[in-house]
């Protein structure tokens, strides 16, 4: 090993207090930024999760400006012949002008703002989708069947299963049209990214009420391997041309962007935050290795007058640098692999109810290793060049 090494590892353990603070400091700083990833990349993952497993699937289908007429059949068949696809499946969405309970055909309860609703095809929609696990009760079924969303069910006065609700809608012609469905279940997400604020029926009885019959509003495409989805998503598109069909596909990241684009914001925040407290970090280095420097007074004067050179001297206090930015990554990994560990195994959910999608991003932890390493030596780097200023003599007598 390098005499200057030595000697530089020797000034920083003789200090212990001064080498923990130091290494601690640029450990804390490696933890808080996985900390972050951990809670809101976890967060993000999260939301994109339950929305491919509840709204839009892997790759999402939809017509531009108009409904699909296509059957549902044949697309469904020619998808699910990709080798990548799970399972595929139609909705038709729609909104009800009002809604309203009943029990034994007296009134309960009337809501007259819009409701969302949304029309599944159940043999096919649970191979598709998740939703159906969101279901207490059951899943629709027969052709008058209803699943009520968790904020639809309160605000009717949380009516029970078996009880009937009225639908008013307006049909593609302008007319009314009531319809009496028969409550079988509720459902509720964390996070609300399923249809808490909707009901979910029969698309077959949906396309009834619209005169819409055979037709859809998107379909959403489950793969096996979603990392496929563009792949899929180009290879459906080339088989339709737009400009036959007008058919308009996208991955979950655009289908989804408007939901997205503020969590990306929030991450982007958050992770500068990370960044000033390693920088933070660093100022604490430097100022445990100013102390270094006043301490060693009398050993640099010493070196010096014995033949040393600035830059030795210099080297010996980058090597306090890299001794300190090595022990306190190894130590913030430590932390911040444990802590992961603990957030993965425990289920850590966000705010009492969304599961947390935690995943080890090692990529992300070198990254910050590396950088913490760079801040620790970069940060020896003044205290270093001030101790070369010491003239030999004066040093001395300093001391």
């Amino acid at each position: 090993m390098d005499y200057r090494a030595q000697i530089g590892i020797r000034f920083i353990t003789r200090r212990r207090g001064s080498l923990i603070a130091a290494c601690l400091a640029i450990a804390i700083a490696i933890l808080v930024v996985q900390v972050n990833s951990v809670i809101f990349q976890g967060l993000y993952d999260a939301i994109v999760r339950d929305l491919v497993n509840y709204r839009f699937g892997h790759v999402f289908i939809s017509k531009r400006g108009d409904f699909i007429s296509r059957s549902d059949f044949m697309l469904v068949n020619w998808l699910e012949r990709i080798p990548y696809v799970q399972a595929a499946a139609p909705r038709l969405e729609y909104s009800a002008l009002s809604i309203n309970s009943t029990v034994n055909g007296q009134l309960i309860q009337d809501a007259n703002a819009p409701v969302p609703v949304l029309g599944v095809k159940p043999e096919w929609d649970v191979a598709a989708s998740t939703l159906h696990e969101t279901v207490k009760g059951q899943f629709v079924s027969f052709r008058d069947s209803i699943v009520l969303g968790a904020l639809v069910d309160r605000d009717l006065g949380y009516p029970k299963i078996g009880d009937t609700v009225k639908l008013r809608f307006k049909d593609q012609f302008g007319n009314d049209v009531v319809k009496r469905f028969v409550i079988v279940g509720i459902t509720q997400t964390a996070g609300s990214q399923g249809s808490d604020n909707g009901v979910i029926v029969n698309i077959d009885t949906l396309r009834e009420i619209m005169a819409r019959p055979g037709q859809s509003s998107e379909i959403i495409v489950r793969l096996n391997d979603p990392s496929k989805a563009e792949y899929v998503k180009q290879l459906f598109l080339s088989a339709f041309p737009s400009s036959a069909d007008k058919f308009k596909a996208q991955t979950i990241e655009e289908a989804a962007e408007v939901q997205l684009a503020g969590f990306r914001s929030g991450i982007a925040l958050i992770n500068l935050v990370g960044l000033f407290g390693m920088i933070s970090s660093a100022f604490g280095v430097v100022t445990i290795q100013m102390m270094q420097v006043t301490s060693k007074t009398r050993d640099i004067g010493v070196m010096r007058a014995i033949g040393s050179k600035r830059k030795d001297i210099l080297l010996v206090f980058i090597f306090q640098g890299i001794v300190i930015g090595a022990i306190g990554a190894a130590m913030g990994t430590g932390l911040a692999l444990a802590y992961t560990t603990y957030a993965k195994e425990t289920h850590m959910t966000f705010n009492g109810s969304l599961a947390l999608e935690v995943k080890y991003n090692w990529t992300g932890l070198i990254q910050t290793d590396i950088m913490a390493f760079a801040l620790a030596i970069v940060a020896s780097i003044y205290p270093a060049f001030k101790a070369t200023k010491l003239q030999p003599v004066e040093a001395i007598r300093t001391a």
